[in-house]
């Protein structure tokens, strides 16, 4: 089949939770023999151009058997996705692919265009992107307007949660595909890069690892983790994403207090051994989609601690532990629970990376959407 995908930012990258799902379907799809294209966006690394690699180059190339088009992108907040999705789809549809598949909401406004020139579509709806604090009126409006183009016109819509199926269901009267993403074992590393850094060794650390949005919750983390009595650090490793308001806001927060580190963006090495020698993997969100950051640090064994959205708890089930939204003296309880309870601790991060690796696998993502490639069409 021949395939174009558009939405992520770009691939190979670490941008994001999206980047990471579109790199391993178009380079698994392309190791089966498909012709698969995928259209990046043109622009620095969203943590900054220190962080860019061929992802960022200006000129098409071939990632892993996937032909990699950049397109014109007007890189400003809430226009990078809007200018890079149309660019892509003009592109897209001159080549004539079996399938567009689209990832997100704001990028499925042009679905519209290809829908109606006769070619099929699939859209991803990672989350609910709407709902996140960092858009302002007109952006907000813009993503409600590219999910409602998804479940009226997409041929098939893919969720990531039960949750995000119902609302479909609710909202639109549209039946979904409900496809969670994967994950393979992490590869764990001893604490080499971290300690010559970061001072930091195994299980000395409580981490939170994913942007640093307001969605995120990173506020009510710092806060409960200020209110306990341990000699354990608070690691955050991530960078901003369209929200340095926010990003200057947690900076000041720590500010003065030597227990917390702020690593930045991070990558590579380093951040695999964030995750292997962690004690705690927090993730205190009021809005995901299906966290890769989560299946990632379950993956490398880490013992998780998350909000009760569903979103999460479909995720840990009865292998970690969860907090009531919002609720900081919730989540000071049970992290505290957590920093006194060793055992309890050992018990989930020995079963973590066996539960999350047969409970979701790559391999039977990909099989579940080329099946959707060749469904029947929606009307529009």
């Amino acid at each position: 089949m021949k395939i174009a995908f558009i939405g992520h930012k770009r691939i190979p990258s670490r941008e994001g939770g999206i980047e990471i799902v579109v790199d391993e379907l178009a380079t698994r799809m392309a190791a089966r023999g498909n012709s698969v294209v995928a259209y990046n966006r043109k622009g620095h690394n969203v943590a900054g151009a220190e962080f860019d690699n061929e992802s960022n180059d200006n000129k098409p190339y071939m990632y892993k058997g996937v032909q990699v088009i950049p397109v014109r992108t007007f890189n400003m907040k809430g226009l990078a996705a809007l200018t890079s999705s149309f660019f892509a789809t003009l592109k897209a549809i001159a080549a004539r692919p079996d399938v567009i598949h689209y990832h997100a909401e704001g990028p499925c406004v042009m679905l519209r265009l290809p829908h109606w020139l006769g070619v099929r579509t699939v859209a991803t709806i990672h989350g609910l992107d709407w709902q996140r604090a960092k858009w302002g009126r007109f952006a907000s409006a813009y993503l409600k307007f590219g999910e409602r183009t998804a479940a009226k016109c997409a041929d098939e819509v893919i969720v990531l949660s039960h949750n995000v199926q119902q609302y479909f269901r609710d909202t639109y009267g549209r039946e979904t595909r409900f496809i969670p993403n994967g994950i393979e074992r992490g590869n764990r590393l001893s604490p080499r890069i971290i300690a010559e850094k970061y001072g930091l060794e195994q299980n000395g650390y409580v981490l939170f690892l994913g942007r640093i949005v307001p969605e995120k919750g990173l506020h009510y983390l710092i806060e409960a983790f200020r209110r306990l009595d341990t000699d354990k650090k608070l690691v955050i490793a991530g960078g901003a994403s369209d929200s340095k308001e926010y990003h200057a806001e947690i900076k000041s927060l720590v500010a003065g207090d030597d227990r917390i580190i702020m690593t930045g963006f991070t990558e590579g090495d380093e951040l695999a051994e964030l995750f292997s020698n962690a004690y705690v993997y927090v993730l205190p969100s009021d809005l995901e989609g299906m966290p890769m950051s989560l299946l990632e640090a379950m993956s490398f064994g880490c013992c998780c601690l998350t909000s009760d959205i569903p979103e999460c708890t479909e995720v840990i089930a009865d292998h970690g532990v969860s907090f009531r939204k919002s609720d900081v003296r919730d989540l000071t309880d049970k992290l505290d629970e957590l920093l006194k309870d060793s055992a309890e601790v050992q018990q989930f991060q020995s079963q973590a990376a066996d539960y999350i690796t047969s409970k979701f696998s790559w391999e039977s993502v990909v099989d579940q959407t080329v099946a959707l490639y060749s469904s029947s069409k929606e009307a529009c």
